[in-house]
């Protein structure tokens, strides 16, 4: 597999692994409506793209395994068509980057595509000065997240899609 930057070129090959993912992976957690509800608050997010923060794994046939990436802005998760987006630049001494938009194809998980793209997500941020990242996860991610030291401290629960959909804002330090 092989890891590289994400281009605005990428995101129709991107776009169906969002989809599968949302669709496929969360079958075993949400009921048809919160997996509706999910399309509405999910996605990718192409400020991390224009920022350089956003990473898509290929494997060696050129397939799409699977996407994520960090950011040094307020908006802790959702795409481009999702609210409450914030561009505010957060301050690395007082406040943790944001790991965003993460998706491993169903094909590919449990191949290490997301632990790749978290350890290329926490080197960029650390070495811009963060000491902290935070995520918000679906419940399908979570074990991921876990396993790669991450702790969760808040659960929420997001309805602006129309259904309350479950998630875990979850928190790791990577610094000093």
């Amino acid at each position: 597999m092989r890891v590289r930057l994400a281009t605005h070129a990428d995101l129709p090959a991107l776009a169906p692994v969002v989809t599968a993912v949302i669709d496929e992976l969360q079958r075993a957690y949400l009921d048809p409506a919160q997996i509706a509800s999910s399309r509405a608050i999910m996605g990718i997010d192409s400020q991390l793209l224009d920022d350089g923060t956003y990473f898509v794994v290929e494997t060696s046939e050129g397939a799409v395994a699977g996407c994520g990436g960090w950011s040094r802005r307020a908006t802790l998760y959702g795409g481009d068509h999702s609210d409450g987006r914030d561009a505010a630049l957060l301050d690395p001494a007082t406040q943790p980057a944001r790991i965003r938009a993460m998706y491993t194809h169903p094909s590919y998980t449990r191949r290490g595509v997301g632990r790749l793209v978290l350890s290329r997500c926490e080197e960029a941020a650390r070495a811009e000065g963060f000491r902290e990242v935070e995520l918000v996860s679906t419940l399908a991610g979570r074990p991921l997240y876990a396993s790669a030291g991450f702790i969760a401290v808040a659960h929420l629960t997001d309805a602006s899609g129309g259904a309350p959909v479950p998630l875990i804002k979850m928190r790791k330090t990577i610094g000093p």
